[in-house]
Parts: C-alpha cells; structure tokens; sequence
C-alpha cells in the first residue's frame, strides 16, 4: 500500500462526510436505499437470498434498491439478482485504500443518487466501505456494530460515528447466515421464515464429482499430493466423471493433479468456467469435495452434497452449517484450542505449508467421509 496516497484516502473518508452532509441539505428526498456488501463470493451466497425479501418488504417495496459489490461476483449476481436490483456498481474495496481518486470519484457518485439509506449488512466492516457508506450523507446508515478484524480500532471509534443505528447480534448468532437474518428482521421489523440459502438451477440428473483444490489462500488448503491421493482412490471405487473446477489461481494445482494422473481420468476445468457454469456444474453434481470456499456455499445453496476440509480461523462463522440446515455439507475437521483465530495463525509454519489445523487433517478421515457419499455408478 502506497502510505502517501493512503493518507488522502483516509483524509477524504473521514472529513468530506461533513462537506457532502452539508450539499445534501439542498437536495430532495427520494425513495433510494444502498446495500453496501463488497465481501468475497461465499459470503455474497449466504446473503443474497435477503434481497429479495428486502424487495418483497412493505417497507421497502417502493424503493429504488441499488447494491455496491465485488466484482469477485458480479456475474452471480447479475444472473440471479437482476430482477431485485435497479443498478449495480461493482468495485474491489481494499484496493481503494491507496487511490483517493478513485475513491472521491465512486463516493460522489453514491452521493448524487441521493440514497435515504444504507444499509452494510456485512458483520465485520471496513474503513473503506464505511467511509463510502458515509459519503452518501444519507439520512440513515445502519450497519453491524462489528469488530475489528476488518478494521483498526482507532478508524472504527471514528467511524462508528457515521451509523445512524447499529445492531450487535446475541452470542448465539454466529453463523454468517443467520447474522444475515438478524440484520434484516431489525432492519424490517418482521420476522423472516428463510432457513436455508439457496440458488435455483436447472437439476438434471445429479452426475460427476466436482474437486475444488483452492483456498483462497494457499495455507488455508489441504495439501494438493493428499487431493491426488484422494481422487486415486475415488478412481479405483466409483466411475463417476471427476471434474476439477476453480478459477485462475488453481491452474496450478489442477495442472499439478492432471499431470500425475493417468491421461482422461479428470476433467481439468481450472479457469475455464464462469462463475454461473460453476453454479450450474455444482448443482448437477453428485458430490463435492472442496476446502472451505465459495464452492462449498453453492453446493448447499444448491442441494448437493458435500464434503467441507475446513479449518480453524473462523469455525462456526461460515462452517460447519448450523444442526437445523437441509443439505448442509459434512465437515471435516480436527479441534484444536486455538480455533477461531481469525486466520492469524500463532504457529510457525513453512513458507508454502497449510497451517496446522489444516495440515492435521488426514487422507483417511476425508476418505472415509467421502465413502458415505460416494455414488459408485
């Protein structure tokens, strides 16, 4: 990160809400509300499907509703959001830090659409997305009263300043789903039936094994040998197809599997699917097998099993899936004390090597899951 530029950043984020506050006294109301959720695809999953239910709201329902999001995304989104969404604007929030411009130009932007209020139903909040939330200068700003994993205290104590009302959901409410929930039976002030996330797609009938390798991060994976392993004794038990999925950043491993197994025993699909082909491709799978990514969220959302090889920094937050969740994917995993880490590992490890709650995770263990699962024809 650039610091210079960063300091006009955070200059822009934390004064010019107070310039932008006083521009708005001159402008008339609208019925406008902006959601502001820019996190990564997984969270987009078990979030989406309030949308519509904020669009179907009494409240609500004669409202201009416009979402700023990730472009991580944006192609789910657009498929299956468009009905509830008037406009999209799509931008990647940590990488604004260190552009002002950039940043100035999309606040004003938001500020002259003339939102009533915003709404940042993301439970860990960031300095970026809540100075954008209050250059808007609407009237109402709700949000989560967060912690700071995704935001200094001494920018959080500032920027807390900008919420008009935030909530702080019970102990009880961890998963990232169900924090979701609360956010919008507040905001709503009606109580919300949905208990499950959920995408449509076109089930024919349920074939093929989708491996998904990634992490996301590379220490947040299970090693790629233990995959090969893995797929060489599915090989010799089931003749489902076995594809390999996940975007550019797993060429390397998918590669790494083609390469050291036999010619046309895997369908090597890294990078070469979009996000709406990968929905479409888990939802018609008969099993899924994947760290704790995106891909585990749509195979729920989708209704088709899986098995989740899930680590420790935010246990309970996106996996495992809550007791009273259909189709919610079998988690593999080995407790250790210094679970819910928030990923900031207080082990020394090799450069390359998964942290150890991942790396303690046996081939055995995930076998032996995968053979409740495993289709054999």
């Amino acid at each position: 990160m650039n610091r210079n530029f960063f300091r006009i950043t955070r200059f822009i984020l934390l004064k010019f809400p107070r310039l932008f506050q006083f521009f708005a006294k001159f402008r008339r109301e609208q019925k406008r509300l902006l959601i502001i959720k820019t996190d990564a695809i997984g969270d987009y999953i078990l979030f989406r499907n309030y949308i519509e239910i904020l669009r179907a709201s009494e409240k609500f329902k004669d409202y201009q509703i416009d979402l700023l999001g990730n472009p991580l995304w944006q192609d789910i989104a657009l498929k299956y959001d468009r009905h509830f969404i008037n406009e999209f604007y799509f931008t990647k929030a940590n990488d604004l830090y260190d552009k002002p411009f950039a940043t100035l130009k999309l606040g004003w932007r938001l500020f002259k659409n003339n939102y009533q209020i915003v709404l940042q139903p993301s439970s860990t909040r960031l300095f970026i997305t809540d100075g954008l939330a209050a250059l808007t200068a609407a009237k109402q700003i709700i949000g989560f009263e967060s912690d700071n994993e995704g935001i200094l205290p001494r920018y959080k104590t500032k920027t807390d300043k900008f919420y008009t009302k935030q909530f702080s959901p019970p102990k009880n409410i961890y998963f990232e789903f169900d924090k979701s929930k609360f956010f919008f039976e507040n905001v709503l002030n009606i109580d919300i039936s949905l208990d499950t996330p959920y995408i449509p797609v076109n089930k024919t009938e349920e074939k093929g094994i989708v491996i998904f390798p990634g992490a996301g991060v590379l220490k947040r994976g299970w090693e790629a040998d233990r995959f090969l392993a893995l797929i060489k004794l599915i090989s010799q038990y089931s003749s489902q197809t076995i594809y390999i999925a996940g975007g550019p950043a797993e060429m390397g491993i998918g590669y790494f599997l083609t390469e050291n197994l036999p010619q046309g025993s895997i369908n090597n699909l890294t990078g070469k699917t979009s996000l709406p082909q990968l929905v479409e491709l888990i939802g018609n799978a008969a099993l899924v097998i994947a760290n704790e990514t995106s891909a585990i969220h749509i195979a729920a959302a989708t209704q088709t099993k899986a098995i989740c090889i899930l680590g420790g920094g935010h246990f309970g937050r996106f996996a495992p899936y809550p007791a009273y969740m259909q189709h919610k994917p079998l988690c593999i995993y080995e407790k250790m004390d210094c679970f819910n880490c928030n990923w900031i590992c207080i082990f020394k490890t090799e450069e390359k090597a998964p942290y150890p709650c991942i790396a303690n995770i046996s081939l055995e263990k995930v076998w032996q899951a995968t053979l409740q699962l495993l289709p054999k024809a």
